[in-house]
């Protein structure tokens, strides 16, 4: 691609159902700066795919045979330079989209939702931002399992602890699903400043995106007095 050419999301569609990729395919053909680069029908061709065509999205079913999306999801983004991952899921799939968002999924969409959103949450994911609205993340926050609860907080606690104070207050207002723009007028920021803040957490504690702060804070049970 020469610097005169526009730049296009590759995007690598993972579903066992043919009918399910033809219509992705559909979906995402009718936009000019996206291209489906592969498609795959079992988790265990994403690695060889995603090594052959580099795409920048992948959008990863979670039900497969031999290798389902959270495992392709996991084994995915270990590794560094992983493209960003859109779990494709239903509502009662949402420990599953959990376990998906703590391996560094950017975030989920339901297999019926319009093309034009579908379209737009490549183009989104793509750019760094996730595809929850701040409603849904705290629904699926809220669903964490109860079981090993006081162990996660601790173990979250201590990770937390490694943030100064200003940092922690974005963590927290990240937790409540908050925007840039929302967490600059709540702490009296600016954007840009707000920016350097997520950052800089993501860094301080080997995290993806801002998804994975929010589960970490709610795991810590900082959230629990503001509810």
């Amino acid at each position: 691609m020469t610097a005169s050419e526009p730049w296009t999301v590759g995007v690598l569609i993972v579903d066992d159902d043919p009918l399910v990729r033809t219509g992705l395919v559909m979906m995402l053909g009718g936009a000019p700066d996206i291209r489906v680069v592969a498609q795959a029908g079992d988790g265990t061709q994403v690695l060889p795919l995603v090594d052959r065509h580099a795409p920048d999205v992948v959008l990863m079913d979670i039900r497969m045979p031999v290798m389902d999306g959270l495992a392709a999801t996991e084994a995915l983004r270990a590794r560094p330079g992983a493209p960003e991952v859109i779990v494709l899921t239903t509502f009662d799939a949402d420990d599953h989209v959990l376990r998906a968002l703590r391996a560094g999924a950017a975030g989920f969409l339901l297999k019926d939702t319009p093309p034009d959103e579908i379209v737009t949450a490549v183009r989104q994911v793509a750019q760094g931002y996730p595809v929850l609205s701040p409603a849904v993340t705290r629904r699926l926050i809220a669903r964490v399992a109860d079981s090993g609860r006081d162990r996660r907080r601790t173990r979250a606690g201590d990770r937390l602890a490694l943030l100064n104070d200003r940092e922690r207050e974005v963590a927290v207002a990240l937790g409540h699903g908050r925007s840039n723009a929302e967490i600059a007028a709540l702490l009296y920021l600016s954007v840009p400043t707000v920016k350097t803040h997520v950052s800089g957490i993501l860094t301080k504690l080997g995290l993806n995106n801002r998804v994975q702060i929010a589960l970490l804070v709610h795991d810590a049970g900082l959230l629990d007095d503001q509810e």
